[in-house]
């Protein structure tokens, strides 16, 4: 099993007063943590137009990652595809992959907030055809040669040449999604996909299962890997972890409910509260090793585990200190 952490939204918490400068100067100090602790991966996510200042320089971001870095895979959880250019998504995923020296995982999804592609001048109801649109131009962009593909949602001559060329003319590229067509979409045309962190590990399980019988009956060749996101935290105890996640965890589950519901959010009731405590993994290093076996005993050990440690205001010595002990004492047991 690979374990990584992020994702890194650089939001600011009402109660921060920090700049968004040290925001983003925290992102780099935590993944260099987690590159010295010994993690697999570190990963960004994307919304736009956000008061509190959610990430939406996802390429800018990466290229920082790069540099800051030298090994450890740097990758976008998610990318929303069809609001890019995607030419110009080829381009700059190949720039940073070259500065990156090969570490770049391309994680897109369709989206679903109505207000970013009205911003965008995009038509939500495209949105799936446009994420089909967009992998198929990238992995042509970035083959040897001139474009060679006719895109049905981007104006540009097939013989135009991207260049650069990522790191041996690939990026791998990971689809995000929970529903049937999205899972099997990314099984068909992606090299991973993502599970959502409100899955189950049955719900896991079956859509994993479901990703391999596509690609046996269908022939589709090629190394495939699944990732599992969910939010968590190492400390001292159960109780301990909990209480320094809690309020981090639970203001980006009300920004979610914000976006994806198009009304503000004050609080969340008790009933939520009470899901999203059940779903996250916390508690001491033995405890969250045993919560994670079980997927491993499920998926198997090629499963690429995200434990998401970056809670907006909880500190960054903090996550830094929860990132060393999942390197040093949870990581270990796992591989």
């Amino acid at each position: 099993m690979e374990l990584g952490t992020g994702l890194f939204t650089c939001q600011s918490r009402p109660d921060d007063d920090r700049s968004m400068d040290e925001l983003y100067d925290e992102m780099l100090t935590v993944a260099g943590a987690a590159e010295d602790a010994g993690l697999d991966s570190v990963w960004v996510s994307e919304h736009h137009f956000l008061e509190d200042g959610y990430l939406s320089g996802t390429m800018p971001s990466l290229g920082a990652l790069a540099a800051a870095t030298e090994e450890i895979e740097i990758g976008t959880c998610i990318a929303l595809a069809p609001l890019y250019d995607g030419v110009r998504l080829a381009e700059d995923v190949a720039t940073v992959d070259n500065i990156a020296g090969d570490r770049v995982t391309l994680g897109l999804a369709i989206g679903s907030n109505p207000a970013e592609f009205d911003a965008f001048g995009v038509p939500i109801e495209e949105r799936a055809e446009r994420l089909a649109d967009q992998v198929a131009l990238l992995k042509a962009a970035w083959s040897e040669g001139p474009l060679e593909y006719d895109a049905e949602f981007h104006d540009v001559d097939s013989d135009v040449n991207v260049t650069p060329k990522p790191v041996g003319n690939d990026v791998p590229i990971m689809l995000g999604g929970g529903a049937k067509p999205a899972v099997r979409r990314a099984a068909r045309e992606a090299d991973g996909w993502c599970a959502p962190s409100k899955f189950s590990i049955g719900g896991v399980k079956k859509r994993v299962e479901d990703i391999e019988n596509v690609r046996e009956h269908e022939g589709v060749d090629g190394e495939f890997t699944n990732y599992v996101l969910q939010h968590g935290w190492v400390g001292d105890s159960k109780e301990e972890a909990w209480e320094t996640m809690k309020d981090g965890y639970f203001y980006i589950q009300r920004r979610y409910a914000e976006i994806f519901g198009g009304e503000p959010v004050d609080e969340l009731d008790d009933e939520r509260k009470r899901e999203l405590k059940e779903q996250a993994i916390y508690g001491t290093p033995e405890q969250v090793v045993e919560e994670l076996e079980t997927y491993r005993e499920a998926l198997g050990d090629d499963v690429h585990f995200i434990f998401r440690t970056y809670h907006p205001g909880v500190g960054t010595d903090e996550m830094i200190e929860c990132i060393d002990r999942l390197g040093s004492e949870v990581a270990p047991e796992l591989r």
